[in-house]
């Protein structure tokens, strides 16, 4: 399963949120193996995408990420009226 987490930062927490995504990063990693990439759109800057690839136990990752964003109180760095949007999708086949 792959996950695709997106969403607004606020202009004035942009550091302190990348720093938070940098840590979120190595704990997840650390505790589930699974690494993650952020990516920031290319025309809006403040818009930014957690991608996880090869989740395996989406559970438990889940319950991980949620405890680590609240670990680093990381909804405040979220620009006003914004959310952390989750898609999950899983391969199709093509036959």
């Amino acid at each position: 399963m792959s996950y695709y987490i997106y969403y607004r930062v606020e202009q004035t927490r942009a550091e302190a949120a990348r720093r938070a995504i940098k840590l979120l990063f190595g704990a997840l990693e650390q505790r589930t193996g699974v690494a993650g990439r952020l990516l920031r759109r290319q025309d809006e800057p403040l818009m930014w995408m957690e991608i996880y690839d090869g989740v395996r136990d989406p559970s438990g990752f889940e319950t991980a990420m949620a405890a680590m964003l609240a670990d680093h109180d990381f909804v405040p760095m979220l620009a006003p009226g914004s959310l952390r949007h989750v898609e999950r999708f899983v391969a199709a086949s093509l036959s």
